[in-house]
């Protein structure tokens, strides 16, 4: 399982080739990383993340104190599974896996 942070991004494709030569299997929490061949990613979707968030700037924009936001926590997560890298590890994702999935990429 392989978190995100800025030295693990700038060195994706690194981590991703690394692996895959290795023939280990990677969950990563971003979908770039299955993108490029990465196994799974199960995370937060950035791109709800940055609507979210933009509607915040739009309330303290309209005079809301930012200190008088609420936290909050990413609300809708993504699975995504790439069939391709599955098949090149020897792994068979079974059809129920495949059915639950945001996004396959074959």
């Amino acid at each position: 399982m392989i978190g995100v942070e800025a030295i693990i991004q700038a060195n994706a494709a690194t981590i991703v080739r690394a692996a895959a030569d290795r023939k280990i299997s990677t969950v990563f929490v971003g979908r770039e990383f299955v993108e490029i061949g990465g196994l799974l990613s199960y995370g937060p979707s950035y791109s709800d993340l940055y609507y979210r968030a933009a509607g915040l700037i739009d309330r303290i924009f309209k005079g809301a104190r930012p200190g008088d936001l609420p936290v909050e926590q990413p609300v809708k997560l993504e699975f995504v599974i790439n069939l391709k890298t599955a098949s090149m590890l020897g792994l068979t994702i079974s059809p129920t896996l495949i059915a639950r999935a945001d996004e396959v990429i074959e």
